[in-house]
């Protein structure tokens, strides 16, 4: 039986090719993306534990701050002094570290916005001191303020070199500085695409920190002395306020940063490779369920010559055995090859990846030829049992017993509870919010999918006769198709649903982008009255001296910081924001339920009301609050407003909030114009503010254009993906068309020798295939609307302009696409059935 099953395999190479296909592109997806993951996991690995080479000790602000929320204090240059005079340390250099953004030659900035550096360059007191954790290329390091160092990597992409002035900004003013010195770095975030700009230590100390204090201090051991031995001897004359950290545990604790950060890209890649995968057991069900129908004679006689059912079915599973074992090999090659071109991919769209080699580890491949061996079997596992059943008097003739009524009565019912209990699922998760309905929404859209597939040979009948009237145009060819679609439900619903899933996926989370971008647009356009909000490019603190160009424009007729701030209320931690009370009403529209915003000033504050119902206050409540600094004050709730995903939390007055802050820093600044928002008025705001490139200035089109550009981002990126299970779902159909015609090819001849030409032919098969995708499409379709509008029910509860949004004109390209599919497919299956020989096919048995 075992050489009966590989002479099936090599006798139907050609029919199994598709199936091949199916499995091998799953398992090049999946290998692919480990391979990738693993490779840059890897590099990151490496180049972390390269940048903490010069590392034994590092010392950092730790320890707990009491009431001051501010965090731990930077460490001061006396400590620095103390550990350079600590036995065994060799040198103790101070690093102060902050954002730094630079603009390139036409003005843009420079890097990813959040890995975008700056540094300080220890050259000692006189200016001569070499700093170990930088080697300088070119020039010299910088020494007094205006002059700066820029990494090789960053010179390399932007053309800048040593006596150039550059253009950058640190928290919102510009600053021209020159640039001295150009230096290599192992710095991970540089690798990445990053920059990285080095000023003297007193320039970073004012910039990032405050003169006379560092964010770190990097201690190295002399000879003979441990990492281990060194950290104790370090905290011994630690403060309570700072604590230490080997080298080696600092790389450990990066590799493994790396790692986590990886796991969610390695997550997503694997559940779409694990989606054309599951398309492809389609394929592979129908393949081998099509071939022990045409083999139903061969099989007989099996059984009649002593086969036990037992050694049918597994030769059934050893054919598949094979096919998958051929196509999992051949899968995790391509996969290495995808994996490689996947990190020249990323290189080639401008985000650097370091050097180094590709990893194929031991978990990949067996994994992978795992997955490719396990999918086949398992697909094929129903076919094999199936053909088991074939009872030996078969032999007598060729055709193989249809579906009993019985057994299609037991897959109806089934799929119809399997069908019901997912809406049900669904429709009960929609209703109880975005915390507790996720999981039960999964089950349910995962139970009501697997029931929809076990119905569509039910469902079959009814949508493709819809068809019937446009078939008719095309005369006989359209009612052979229509008939030939129908003929057998089982296996029509088996190909269609390999595209189903894919469309239900694509469509559902176009309904799902599409309406949260209108209801965060909505959002914004209800809540937000000023004409611009001013940011930082990467969203930090920007400088009080942008909130006070701002306020000299005289153009600007309101404006308001928003200041974020911690405190502790009741015990907790809960944020403030500052804001100007008078300006407020200008820029905002707040819908309130208690009180109003007049209030606003001095010690009293307005609040959301999930905030207030939090804490059980009410207009007119009053509330103890611990500042950021740790002084203690009391406040009241001059209002309760409704809050948004974009305006919520306690907003007290600026003139209440800054005596507590260390920085008058604003995440932002609303600002209102006389003129309104216009393109010239835009353009006036950054000219005021230097044209930064570092600084936003978005009125409410752009807010929304962000977001639109950022859903249409993750949906090009979805689609590609999801682009996979739609190929193999293409090959699902060419497979089950190349068969279905060579299991027809007697009917073929027949047709042929009454009158049929080659193009009715041709046209018939073409037709059947159309028929069969659009069934498919217009499930997914259907599908995909469903959980669409039901995942909106779940994000309503937490966005309340939440609005669905049915996206007609991509649904009538999606259902074009899935015709485009069947016609494509079908394209060489009917030139095949077009082909064959009349006397020949009506001779075939």
């Amino acid at each position: 039986m075992f050489r009966t099953a590989l002479r099936n395999v090599l006798a139907h190479k050609a029919r199994l090719l598709m199936t091949t296909l199916a499995v091998m592109l799953g398992v090049a997806f999946v290998s692919g993306t480990l391979v990738f993951t693993s490779t840059l996991s890897d590099a990151y690995a490496k180049g972390a534990a390269k940048g903490f080479e010069g590392v034994d000790v590092a010392v950092r602000p730790g320890g707990d701050g009491g009431d001051d929320l501010r965090g731990p204090s930077d460490l001061p240059r006396e400590l620095l002094d103390r550990l350079g005079r600590v036995p065994g340390v060799a040198s103790a250099t101070g690093a102060v570290s902050g954002f730094a953004a630079l603009a390139d030659k036409d003005g843009g900035l420079v890097g990813e916005g959040w890995s975008t550096q700056g540094g300080n360059y220890d050259a000692g007191p006189d200016g001569k001191k070499e700093d170990p954790r930088y080697d300088l290329r070119d020039g010299r390091a910088p020494l007094r303020s205006g002059e700066i160092a820029l990494d090789a990597k960053t010179a390399g992409r932007t053309g800048y070199g040593v006596g150039d002035t550059v253009r950058m900004s640190v928290n919102g003013p510009v600053r021209e500085e020159k640039v001295v010195g150009v230096f290599d770095t192992d710095d991970g975030s540089v690798a990445a695409g990053g920059t990285l700009v080095l000023f003297d230590t007193a320039t970073a100390q004012e910039l990032f920190s405050r003169p006379g204090h560092y964010s770190e201090i990097v201690l190295t051991a002399d000879d003979g002395v441990s990492q281990r031995e060194l950290e104790k001897r370090v905290e011994e004359v630690l403060p309570e306020q700072a604590e230490a950290t080997t080298g080696r545990k600092l790389a450990d604790e990066q590799a493994r940063m790396i790692e986590q950060g990886m796991e969610g890209m390695r997550t997503g890649l694997l559940v779409f490779a694990g989606i054309a995968l599951f398309v492809g057991i389609f394929i592979i069900a129908n393949t081998f369920t099509m071939l022990v129908a045409q083999r139903t004679r061969e099989l007989a006689l099996l059984r009649a010559v002593g086969a036990s059912r037992r050694q049918v079915t597994r030769s059934v599973l050893v054919e598949a055995l094979v096919v998958g074992a051929v196509a999992a090999l051949v899968g995790l090659l391509a996969g290495v090859g995808i994996g490689a071109g996947m990190r020249s991919l990323m290189g080639s769209l401008g985000a650097t990846v370091p050097d180094g080699p590709l990893i194929v580890a031991p978990s990949t491949v067996v994994a992978s030829l795992v997955v490719g061996i396990a999918v086949t079997v398992v697909a094929a596992w129903l076919p094999a049992r199936r053909a088991a059943k074939v009872p030996p008097v078969a032999a007598m003739g060729g055709v193989h017993a249809p579906a009993t009524p019985r057994g299609l009565l037991v897959r109806n019912t089934i799929g119809a509870l399997l069908a019901g209990a997912g809406t049900a699922l669904v429709l009960y998760a929609s209703g109880i919010g975005m915390d507790d309905g996720k999981l039960p929404m999964s089950a349910g859209a995962g139970l009501l999918v697997i029931g929809v597939f076990v119905l569509t040979p039910l469902l079959s009948r009814p949508v493709v006769g819809a068809a019937a009237p446009v078939l008719r145009v095309f005369g006989v060819s359209g009612r052979l198709a229509r008939q030939n679609a129908v003929r057998n439900p089982r296996r029509t619903a088996a190909t269609a649903a390999a595209l189903m899933i894919g469309l239900t996926l694509i469509t559902g989370m176009t309904v799902i982008a599409g309406s949260v971008q209108k209801g965060i647009d909505k959002l914004a356009t209800a809540a937000i009255k000023a004409d611009y909000t001013v940011s930082m490019a990467n969203f930090l603190p920007l400088s009080p001296e942008v909130e006070q160009t701002l306020a000299k424009e005289e153009q600007v007729t309101a404006l308001s910081p928003l200041r974020n701030s911690p405190s502790r209320i009741d015990g907790d931690y809960e944020p403030l924001t500052g804001v100007d009370g008078e300006a407020l009403d200008d820029l905002l529209e707040l819908d309130f339920t208690q009180g109003t915003i007049e209030g606003l000033g001095g010690e009293k504050v307005i609040v959301d009301a999930a905030t207030a119902k939090r804490h059980g206050w009410k207009a007119g409540s009053s509330f103890d609050v611990v500042y950021e600094d740790g002084e203690r004050g009391e406040l009241t709730v001059s209002g309760v407003y409704e809050g948004n995903e974009m305006i919520r939390g306690i907003m007290l007055d600026t003139a209440t909030l800054d005596p507590h802050l260390e920085q008058a820093t604003s995440m932002q600044v609303m600002v209102k114009t006389a003129d309104g928002a216009s393109d010239a008025v835009k353009a006036s705001l950054e000219k005021a503010l230097g044209d930064n490139p570092a600084i936003l200035v978005q009125d409410k089109k752009d807010l929304s254009e962000d977001i639109a550009q950022m859903f249409t981002m993750m949906l090009n990126m979805l689609y590609g993906l999801l682009a996979m299970a739609v190929i193999v779902a293409v090959l699902g159909v060419v497979n089950t068309l190349a068969m279905s015609v060579f299991e027809r090819s007697q009917e073929i001849g027949m047709l042929r020798a009454i009158g049929l030409d080659r193009r009715g032919v041709k046209r018939m098969v073409r037709l059947e295939s159309l028929v069969i995708s659009l069934f498919g499409g217009v499930l997914g379709i259907g599908l995909g609307v469903f959980f669409g509008w039901a995942a909106g029910e779940l994000i309503s509860g937490s966005m309340p302009t939440y609005e669905l949004v049915l996206p007609w004109g991509r649904m009538g390209v999606f259902l074009t696409l899935a015709a485009l599919v069947g016609v494509l497919a079908a394209l060489w299956p009917a030139r095949r059935a077009a082909r064959l020989n009349v006397l020949e096919a009506i001779k075939t048995e």
